[in-house]
């Protein structure tokens, strides 16, 4: 498993990935977050997850992000902005790979903590990402639920 930027070479494979049609709630399609992402083109981070050289899901992370700008108490914050398994490809350890690697890009650009927002229900990602370590915060953003992972130090920094 590896990630690779969305390039011109393999962004119509981006786009043709969908999740299940149950979980279309949860998960905003591909499309959006790369539109997001040239948006913010100097937060986002997009990448496709393969397996080999397939496409089996979309990550995408941001960096230095404020919740709620106009809160002067509100702090940058870096995290998982998106997560997409491909329909019939979940289950097979793609999603948890992709969080880690959100967190050693995270970690490798010294920050120490991860943010993730989910929205919640039946068939959600609430538990997914309970069981990687995040726990809620308490707060909202918007309507979904902001949950957060503290990281271990790198070891090499040790």
């Amino acid at each position: 498993m590896r990630l690779a930027k969305v390039t011109p070479d393999n962004i119509d494979a981006a786009l043709t990935l969908k999740v299940r049609p149950d979980q279309e709630r949860f998960a905003s399609p591909v499309v959006k977050s790369l539109a997001e992402a040239y948006a913010h083109a100097e937060k986002a981070w997009p990448r496709l997850i393969l397996d080999g050289d397939e496409p089996v899901g979309f990550v995408m992370a941001f960096f230095d992000f404020r919740f709620d700008p106009d809160n002067p108490d509100d702090r940058p914050r870096s995290g998982l902005w998106r997560l997409n398994i491909a329909d019939g490809r979940q289950g097979r350890g793609y999603g948890r790979f992709a969080v880690e690697s959100v967190c050693e890009e995270i970690r490798g650009r010294g920050q120490s903590r991860v943010t993730v927002t989910w929205v919640e229900g039946e068939g959600g990602p609430e538990e997914f990402y309970l069981r990687l370590g995040f726990r809620r915060t308490g707060e909202m953003s918007g309507d979904q639920v902001v949950g957060e992972l503290d990281l271990e130090p790198d070891a090499t920094d040790a």
